[in-house]
């Protein structure tokens, strides 16, 4: 039995509930047209508050706030998924995180420095904007959080439930995460999409290197170059449908092909395929500009201007821009041959101050909520696609990546972070832990044509645990580069299965994941990324590949037993002499962007 309170003054309503997992948890709503119910189920350590909310009739939703607190015991970080960098645990005042359909997921954790779970925060409601200040209060030292509902313009409604599930078990806090992640989908209803086969093969990207000034001969030769690699799909970024260069959004809306660059879009796109590879093409779905002839169409149907005014954002609660959008996709694949697409900026489908449809009472409008008609285009584009095309490729990245976009999306990528392998890594191993079998893909990995073949490797390496994304210039950089791509790939499919789809251990997101492991019953991969850390090999019953990420000519490694035979190889694949390696903690060299296997 848990004790519950309510209140209510001439300012709206307030409710308490004590739980077990969050001390008292409190209720309160701006409101007094709205009646809360509140409760509790308790299962294997994990506590789920559940809030019913009822109005007297159909209105917009007055906000309401979910508060709990309890003493920093043993918590010192605060991870969630967008995060790229230190996950510290900020001032209350200073900790606000939002989440939606199109943007970010409402879970957290506050975790030790032992890679234990303290208490973990998950949210049924991945549609709606949640805001959730979570964070550390001075007064008392207590690790707390506010989480707050309908902040933002919201559809009038009578009644709401939703669902906190509060986990405060002391297990390894990456598996606290990925069981949050699942009990979300199901909690909320949402089936992930089919992921093909092909949503995990290695991947060459255009943008970084062309940005806008793709032409198709180009990319045909790069293509040649990629498939040689090892790569089996080309995203063919911005550029296509402008000879614009100033990587403005302006020209976006029409979406047809520029015959300066392509004069035969299908004749390109089956030249690719003769090369082994699939076709992607890059769209920024929400977007009209201002020099686009879909601009006159669409420029009373937009919920916000972007770029200083030059750009729409579209609003998908119309019915004939969703119809639209879809038929682009559809003419596109029908007419071009395409294999899938990166449909991009779908987290600009929210709004920001006042709801335009509210002075003009919805008109021509089928939804009233903004989430509610993303929703049903994400549907329709996905549902007609996979009609078309059951193993059609649809990428989506950062920071669209929650449980509810995951019904359309099977490819979920890092969001940009050019030249930055600290925070790729990070990405990369974020996503994995919150996107069950949707294929996890790296931002598109560069480096200098002047760099180190041994960097180059590093660069590789930072993204080893995801579908990597190349983006550098093939033609431009050396063979020794890409005798290195060579190699990677072929390790990348070689271990495909333990690397992208077995058991994954991150460790220490405080410190930016200086060792990530991979296992099944067969072999243990194991990435050093920090040349002063001990990679401990838990289990000397398998075959093992400790790989040196670190930039350092030697790893740290802690063995129960000594293993019966070791071999060695360089960033290149090829084999080296190999070490000594014994029983006990010992440094032990390993080529630098290369690998040791360890038999027992």
């Amino acid at each position: 039995m848990f004790l519950i309170t309510a209140l209510m003054s001439i300012t709206g309503w307030a409710q308490s509930i004590s739980t077990r997992n969050a001390g008292e948890v409190r209720v309160d709503c701006d409101g007094l047209n709205w009646n809360f119910k509140l409760s509790t189920t308790y299962e294997n350590g994990r506590e789920y508050l559940k809030i019913e909310m009822d109005g007297y009739e159909e209105a917009v939703p007055s906000p309401f706030t979910v508060s709990f607190a309890v003493p920093q015991n043993d918590a010192h970080h605060l991870w969630s998924v967008n995060g790229t960098s230190r996950f510290q645990i900020k001032p209350d005042w200073a900790a606000s995180y939002k989440s939606s359909i199109s943007s970010g997921m409402p879970l957290y954790q506050f975790l030790n420095d032992s890679n234990r779970n303290r208490l973990t925060i998950a949210m049924s409601e991945v549609f709606d904007e949640v805001v959730a200040e979570v964070g550390l209060r001075e007064e008392g030292c207590l690790l707390c959080g506010h989480i707050k509902y309908f902040t933002a313009p919201h559809a009038p409604l009578s009644h709401y439930e939703t669902v906190i599930c509060f986990d405060s078990r002391n297990l390894f806090w990456a598996k606290s995460i990925q069981e949050a992640s699942a009990w979300m989908s199901e909690a909320s209803g949402c089936k992930p999409c089919q992921v093909p086969e092909a949503a995990t093969d290695p991947l060459y990207s255009s943008w970084y290197q062309f940005h806008q000034d793709v032409h198709a001969g180009d990319i045909e030769a790069e293509c040649k170059l990629a498939s040689e690699l090892g790569m089996r799909t080309i995203i063919v970024d911005d550029g296509w449908q402008t000879e614009d260069t100033s990587r403005g959004y302006a020209f976006c809306g029409d979406w047809e092909v520029v015959e300066s660059r392509f004069p035969n879009m299908w004749d390109h796109v089956d030249q690719v395929h003769r090369m082994g590879m699939k076709y992607m093409l890059w769209y920024s779905v929400p977007y009209v500009g201002i020099h686009s002839k879909a601009y006159e169409r669409f420029k009373d149907k937009a919920l916000k201007v972007n770029d200083g005014g030059n750009v729409l954002v579209l609003d998908p609660r119309f019915p004939e821009v969703r119809e639209y959008l879809l038929y682009l996709y559809v003419k596109a694949m029908n007419d071009w041959g395409l294999d899938g697409f990166k449909l991009d900026f779908i987290d600009q489908f929210r709004l920001t101050g006042t709801d335009p449809a509210i002075a003009q009472n919805y008109a021509g409008r089928d939804f009233k909520s903004v989430p509610d008609a993303v929703n049903k285009l994400m549907s329709d584009i996905q549902s007609e696609l996979h009609e078309m095309n059951p193993e059609v490729l649809l990428e989506f990245r950062q920071s669209y990546i929650g449980p509810a976009i995951r019904q359309y999306g099977n490819m979920l990528r890092v969001s940009d972070c050019p030249g930055d392998l600290q925070a790729n890594r990070i990405g990369i191993a974020n996503l994995r832990l919150t996107s069950g079998a949707t294929a996890v893909h790296s931002d598109m990995i560069e480096w200098s044509s002047a760099e180190s073949p041994e960097n180059a490797g590093r660069a590789i390496l930072s993204a080893l645990f995801g579908t990597i994304q190349y983006s550098v210039m093939l033609r431009d950089i050396s063979q020794a580069h890409r005798n290195v791509i060579k190699h990677w790939i072929d390790f990348s499919q070689k271990h495909r299965e333990t690397l992208l789809h077995s058991d994954f251990y991150p460790s220490h997101p405080e410190a930016g994941y200086p060792t990530i492991e991979a296992a099944n019953d067969k072999e243990w991969i194991i990435a050093a990324y920090q040349d002063d850390i001990v990679v401990d090999v838990a289990s000397c019953d398998r075959d093992t590949y400790i790989i040196n990420a670190t930039g350092a000519n030697a790893v740290y490694v802690s063995l129960d037993k000594s293993p019966s035979k070791v071999e060695a190889f360089d960033t290149y694949g090829r084999s080296v002499k190999a070490p000594a390696v014994k029983k006990g903690i010992s440094r032990i060299e390993i080529p630098v962007s290369g690998y040791i296997k360890l038999h027992f």
